[in-house]
């Protein structure tokens, strides 16, 4: 019956599919890693953001500059002579060319330019690594959502063939009068309402492929599902004390506004900057050739070497202004810090109580399965023994398919639990990710 049930879901979307093919948990983060646009964007925005320590740092190297220019000059000259005024139109080609060297020996705008390029650098790599996280939740929550919109689809034509049958037979017993024609309609009744869900889950299905299909680039038509004998893993560490400690320590979000109150401190810095003197050293080469008229037909070649001291007076109230601006900037990011830190722990013990209590809850769904089905079980031999009616088998089965679609959405929140607790503590990687594709598998892998 399940071997039925899943041909006909993989033969009702194969249509849609195209030429996609069956891919496992592990095959999915690679195809993701690959072509999820929004993780594509952070690669590049982080590969953005790291060239701020470069930027920052060049104010602090050797600036060297190199000009040349030549034109073509005709000048007019006159001259006093006993006989008058003489003029000539000299007409000669100049040339110049100047080598210049500036190192900063002291500034500390640009050091505190270097400064806020380093922490700009590490904020991209944290945003980034919260990027890559939520890579992981974003996958496994549209593969998980897919398979379960699956599974919700199978157990829909289960309850829709079952009461299908049992309208069948509830007809032919009212033919022979061993029935009522109230047991035929309440019948009917639950199979028109099963068709309808029937339609709405292979509706849910193609949303959830869909989406899923965003993520990795391409269509599938078949997914890995949940192995059989699913079972709950011991949450390490146990304390949430410790899962606070690391997730203060590693969370990526809480480490990128770390820097972002960094950058904002070197902010301050830059501004009150405004303020100092600054120093270079200053050598440069130069080689004219027919400069100016007074040199005409004369090369000259110089060299210098000296110190450049530049000292700020007034700017207008520029200076004063920026550093107000910058503080009060630099004490928003440290609010904007502690806000999300207190964020992130509430996510850390919801997720850390739903990982705790997913246990439990799954276990009581388990018992709760193996309930309904004996339950199913025991009323057709109630029927049969003229203690039951057919409607009580109805409801029972209604109670055992809400039973099985519990424990698979409770099977798929412990999974994703468990996800987001790491995610939420900073240490979500692909060692997790290899030990929760472990809970989904093919049979024919």
């Amino acid at each position: 019956m399940k071997r039925l049930l899943a041909c006909a879901i993989v033969a009702a979307f194969a249509a849609q599919a195209g030429t996609a093919g069956a891919i496992g948990m592990l095959e999915a983060y690679e195809a993701a890693l690959k072509n999820d646009p929004t993780y594509q964007a952070a690669i590049h925005e982080n590969n953005a953001g790291q060239e701020n320590r470069n930027l920052g740092r060049a104010g602090l190297l050797p600036n060297l500059a190199f000009s040349y220019n030549t034109s073509r000059n005709r000048s007019d000259v006159t001259t006093s002579t006993i006989r008058g005024e003489d003029t000539t139109h000299p007409e000669y080609t100049s040339k110049s060319a100047v080598l210049q060297l500036r190192q900063t020996l002291f500034n500390l705008d640009v050091l505190a330019r270097y400064r806020q390029g380093v922490a700009q650098s590490q904020y991209a790599g944290a945003v980034f690594s919260n990027k890559k996280q939520d890579l992981v939740l974003r996958l496994v929550g549209a593969y998980a959502d897919a398979q379960f919109t699956e599974e919700q689809l199978a157990l829909s034509i289960a309850q829709r063939d079952a009461y299908r049958e049992q309208q069948r037979v509830n007809e032919r017993m009212f033919e022979k009068g061993e029935s009522t024609k109230t047991d035929v309609l309440e019948t009917q009744s639950k199979f028109d309402t099963s068709q309808a869900q029937v339609i709405e889950a292979q509706d849910n299905v193609t949303t959830a492929r869909n989406n899923l299909a965003a993520i990795l680039g391409s269509d599938v038509t078949e997914l890995d599902p949940l192995v059989t004998d699913f079972r709950t893993r011991a949450l390490f560490p146990s304390n949430f004390d410790e899962w606070r400690t690391i997730a203060l320590n590693n969370n990526p979000e809480i480490e990128s506004l770390r820097y972002g109150v960094e950058a904002a401190a070197q902010e301050i810095n830059k501004a009150r900057a405004g303020h100092a003197p600054r120093v270079d050293l200053t050598a440069s080469l130069s080689r004219t050739d027919s400069d100016t008229l007074n040199t005409l037909n004369q090369e000259q070649t110089n060299r210098a070497i000296g110190l450049q001291v530049n000292v700020p007076l007034y700017s207008g109230g520029y200076v004063n202004a920026a550093s107000r601006q910058a503080v009060a900037n630099h004490q928003r990011a440290k609010s904007e810090l502690a806000t999300k830190t207190n964020q992130v722990l509430v996510e850390l013990r919801k997720q850390y109580s739903m990982n705790l209590s997913s246990v439990t809850r799954i276990d009581a769904l388990v018992k709760a399965e193996k309930s309904a089905a004996l339950l199913v079980d025991a009323t057709r031999q109630s029927i049969k023994g003229g203690v039951r009616i057919n409607l009580d088998l109805l409801n029972a089965q209604q109670q055992l398919f809400g039973a099985r679609r519990d424990l698979a959405q409770g099977r798929y929140n412990y999974v994703l639990s468990y996800l987001r607790l790491r995610g939420a503590a900073g240490t979500l990687g692909g060692d997790d990710l290899q030990e929760i594709a472990g809970y989904f598998k093919s049979a024919a892998r």
